[in-house]
């Protein structure tokens, strides 16, 4: 359920999931995939001691 509120409200989530979507994927690869860097920006923050913040463009 992440993955879906990720790739609908978050902006560079929703441009990595529209280009795999472009890129003709499932849709539920897409979601895996977004799932995984989910994962990955987890445990980077937590390893890391530090909070997600977004930048403003």
């Amino acid at each position: 359920m992440a993955a879906v509120v990720a790739a609908r409200h978050n902006p560079d989530m929703k441009r990595f999931y529209e280009r795999l979507i472009k890129a003709g994927k499932p849709a539920k690869v897409a979601f895996t995939a977004i799932m995984r860097k989910l994962i990955m920006l987890a445990n980077t923050l937590i390893q890391q001691n530090r909070m997600w913040t977004q930048i403003k463009a």
